[in-house]
């Protein structure tokens, strides 16, 4: 689009430097009035091949010669040049298009962020950040380019529609973030995506208080307000401005290689029916368990070291990241 963009411009702006040309030199030339200078010099880059509405002098044909030469010539290369410019951008549409769904239809288990406003964008970053799948659906244009020029997938479309919805993958996600401009949009993509698949995990976006609690009726796992949170933070931020900057180090991790990650407990992982203390996590990585959600639901914060970590489990461990990867591989591991 940019190129075609590009060549309406050049192709503009040529034609009215020739139309206001050839105007002005029959009416210096020529002495014509402005309307036969303009359709004498309309007449000539056209070729239709109408005689002259005047008689031309000697100087007045050098001037036309020149004229049909450089009108002729730069109409028709402007032309050429912007068939081209349709024809290529057709095919890189339609090669476009293919690659997009093939790609779309091998993700699994891949995450649906609807809109990629200020919201989308950021969650959006984050799931690119953690090597997440997870595909765009947003039906700005605009937005669509900006999302693949930052390397995402996206495509062009209408996440109410439960089309597309079915075309982005939605029985093979693992959840959806609908992050749309307007409420009442995000909870139709709710009330969509739980008809289609009623096990998906959906996180909404909600600029009312009054919308939150339809929402929740409609589905929605999780609720955020953006702008509540954000007063929430402002003032956490004076009251309290050492627990912020923990906040900050271990959700950001303010450019050093921290983080927080929640590990599952397989049945078969050599971890299971041991304690904290015989698992040798914090000495051995380096790796603090902040809590145990246990298979039941419930959350264990601060586990002792007594505590049994079980099949089903949840750890909520913060580490470095490295490490928090061997614990991951270590907890995947069959036992002996």
């Amino acid at each position: 689009m940019r190129r075609l963009r590009s060549w309406i411009i050049v192709l503009g702006s040529g034609v009215l430097l020739i139309v206001t040309g050839g105007t002005l030199g029959f009416m210096w030339i020529e002495h014509y009035s402005p309307f036969d200078a303009f359709y004498m010099t309309l007449i000539t880059v056209t070729t239709v091949g109408y005689q002259e509405l005047h008689p031309l002098s000697f100087w007045g044909r050098v001037f036309n010669s020149f004229l049909i030469f450089f009108g002729v010539t730069m109409l028709l290369l402007a032309v050429g040049g912007m068939t081209q410019v349709i024809i290529e951008l057709e095919l890189t549409q339609f090669f476009g298009k293919r690659r997009t769904r093939k790609m779309i239809e091998k993700l699994q288990d891949h995450i649906i962020v609807c809109g990629f406003g200020r919201v989308g964008r950021g969650a959006a970053h984050e799931l690119q950040r953690a090597s997440v799948p997870f595909l765009i659906v947003d039906k700005s244009e605009e937005r669509v380019e900006w999302a693949i020029r930052d390397g995402m997938l996206a495509v062009l479309a209408d996440a109410t529609d439960d089309e597309t919805l079915k075309h982005a993958g939605i029985l093979r996600a693992k959840g959806l973030i609908a992050t749309l401009q307007s409420d009442a949009d995000n909870l139709f993509v709710i009330l969509s995506a739980k008809a289609l698949k009623p096990s998906l995990q959906v996180s909404a976006r909600v600029a009312s208080e009054q919308s939150e609690k339809k929402m929740r009726l409609a589905g929605a796992d999780h609720v955020f307000a953006p702008y509540d949170m954000t007063g929430n933070r402002m003032a956490q931020v004076m009251l309290k401005p050492h627990v912020f900057q923990f906040i900050d180090f271990t959700t950001k991790g303010m450019g050093l290689d921290v983080g927080i990650e929640q590990l599952s407990v397989p049945a078969a992982s050599e971890f299971a029916s041991k304690s904290l203390s015989q698992s040798r996590i914090r000495s051995e990585l380096g790796v603090i368990v902040l809590a145990i959600r246990k298979s039941d639901g419930s959350m264990h914060f601060n586990p002792a070291a007594e505590a049994e970590i079980e099949a089903g489990d949840f750890l909520i461990v913060m580490g470095e990241h490295a490490n928090l990867q061997k614990l991951e591989q270590m907890l995947g591991e069959v036992r002996a």
